[in-house]
């Protein structure tokens, strides 16, 4: 999925389990999540993408008429689709952080899969999942929680043990 809204060229940032995978979780994601970017230009790009796969409605029977482009992106802020190459979840802000701008602010480049990518960083990905309430989230919080803490034990004694200091 992550090639193909690449190759499209697709403005976007991982957002949900595979953020958190980037960061260590070991939590399975059933899903790909994106915040994208929410212009007429990028919504044409992501239409078209994701109706190559097929995208369509999740939870919703077959036979809808519904039709997948710039449009229906746009009138829904938050999509939940199935594709042909598994569920995907688009938004165009994220509870806790902001809009997309924010978004990409509170962000980082790295490699998914061998494929460069931008994700959202752990402190904006705790504070969604903050922001959500839901369930999951809460539970998901205790590891990101935790990874964040590894992670300022690292960095500090990277410092102290570092010959400028």
């Amino acid at each position: 999925m992550l090639a193909g809204l690449n190759d499209a060229g697709v403005r976007y940032v991982i957002v949900g389990g595979i953020a958190a995978n980037a960061h260590g979780s070991t939590r399975n994601t059933q899903d790909v999540d994106i915040c994208y970017e929410p212009t007429p230009e990028n919504r044409k790009c992501l239409a078209a993408v994701l109706s190559g796969w097929h995208g369509y409605l999740r939870g919703v029977e077959p036979g809808l008429p519904w039709t997948l482009d710039a449009r229906a992106i746009r009138d829904a802020p938050i999509l939940t689709l199935t594709t042909d190459l598994g569920a995907f979840d688009m938004m165009d802000r994220v509870a806790g952080v902001g809009d997309f701008q924010q978004v990409v602010e509170a962000s980082q480049e790295v490699t998914v899969m061998e494929i460069p990518t931008r994700v959202i960083t752990l402190d904006a990905l705790i504070a969604a999942k903050r922001a959500t309430g839901r369930r999951k989230d809460r539970e998901a919080l205790l590891e990101l929680e935790a990874l964040r803490e590894m992670a300022r034990k690292r960095k500090k004694s990277a410092e102290e043990s570092s010959p400028d200091t």
